[in-house]
């Protein structure tokens, strides 16, 4: 039997885990809590936002996280209100809707359904 300790989310547990040879059938693990303080976090400066595109205007819908356009929900000349969903993206096997900022009319679509995209990459342009 080895003994290790794990700290998870800042909670620090002891584990007893056996080592299996070849053959050996599997042993019973125990997990017990240990009371101690919490692990210190790293220290780091705080991160900045990125910062917007220089061709990103007022009026531009910009992608929160990398992925990949699965549905663009208005077209060029569409009045859109605020929070109208606009977008959706499928990042890591989950879908986001994208929201209008504003009340607007589309002027621009910047992607098309399949494209990937970076984080702060201009969508749309709503004015």
């Amino acid at each position: 039997m080895k003994t290790l300790r794990i700290t998870l989310e800042g909670k620090t547990y002891d584990v007893a885990v056996e080592v299996l040879g070849e053959n050996a059938a599997p042993a019973p693990v125990s997990i017990a809590p240990v009371a101690s303080a919490p692990a210190p976090a790293p220290a780091s400066a705080p991160v900045a936002p990125a910062p917007a595109p220089a061709s990103a205007g007022a009026g531009s819908v910009l992608s929160p996280m990398a992925g990949q356009v699965m549905k663009i929900k208005v077209a060029v000349g569409t009045a859109v209100s605020a929070n109208q969903e606009v977008v959706v993206l499928e990042a890591m096997k989950m879908e986001t809707p994208i929201f209008a900022p504003a009340a607007g009319t589309v002027q621009a679509i910047s992607v098309k359904e399949g494209d990937a995209v970076a984080e702060g990459q201009v969508l749309l342009t709503i004015s």
